[in-house]
C-alpha cells in the first residue's frame, strides 16, 4: 500500500465534475479520482476547516462511529475494477478490527474528519496514478521565444489596422443604406 494526501478537489472545465487529486507522500505521483459535487464539498470544508452549524453525512457517520466506541484507523483505495475505484474503510471496536466497503470520496471524506492515513493499492497507482511531465520538447531556454508561437507572430504582425477600419467604415456604410 502506499500513503497518499489529498493535493487538491477540482472542477472539470468540460463537465464541471469534481475530481479529488490524491498525491503520493515522498514521490510525484497523482492519482485522480472523479467524485460528486457533494463529497467534493464535503472534503473541501472540512479540509478549510469550515464549521457548520449542523453536522453533515460525514460528520454523522464519524459521531456514530465514536459514539459506538470505535476508531477509525484508516482508509484504503483497494481496486479499481472497470473505471470504478473501491475503498474499505478499517475501523477497530472492543479490540476487533473491521473492514467497511465505502465509495473512495465518501471515505476520504471520513478520513479528512477524523484526521487518518488514506492508502492506495499497489497496483492501482500504477494502473491510474501519472506523474507530472516536464517540458516535453526538453527545457526553454530562458529569454529565446517559444517557436510554437512564431506562426501567430507572424499573423500578427502581418495585420494592417488600416484595412481593419476600412471594413469598420464600410459595414457602417451597409447598415445606414
Amino acid at each position: 500500500m502506499v500513503e497518499v494526501e489529498i493535493d487538491s478537489i477540482r472542477v472539470s472545465l468540460m463537465s464541471q465534475q469534481r475530481i479529488v487529486i490524491l498525491k503520493e507522500r515522498n514521490s510525484e505521483r497523482f492519482l485522480p479520482i472523479w467524485i460528486g459535487p457533494y463529497e467534493a464539498e464535503a472534503i473541501t470544508l472540512s479540509l478549510q476547516e469550515v464549521e457548520v452549524t449542523r453536522p453533515l453525512t460525514h460528520d454523522l457517520l464519524r459521531n456514530i462511529l465514536q459514539e459506538l466506541g470505535a476508531e477509525i484507523v484508516q482508509v484504503n483505495i483497494t481496486a479499481l475494477r472497470d473505471d470504478v475505484f473501491y475503498a474499505r474503510i478499517i475501523v477497530t471496536i472492543n479490540g476487533r478490527e473491521i473492514s467497511i466497503d465505502s465509495r473512495p470520496s465518501d471515505a476520504l471524506a471520513l478520513a479528512v474528519r477524523t484526521h487518518v492515513p488514506v492508502f492506495i493499492a499497489e497496483d492501482v497507482m500504477n494502473e491510474a496514478a501519472s506523474i507530472p511531465e516536464e517540458n516535453i520538447e526538453g527545457e526553454e531556454i530562458e529569454g529565446e521565444p517559444d517557436e510554437r508561437l512564431d506562426v501567430f507572430k507572424d499573423f500578427v504582425e502581418t495585420l494592417n489596422l488600416d484595412d481593419l477600419e476600412t471594413t469598420e467604415d464600410d459595414d457602417k456604410d451597409e447598415t445606414n443604406s
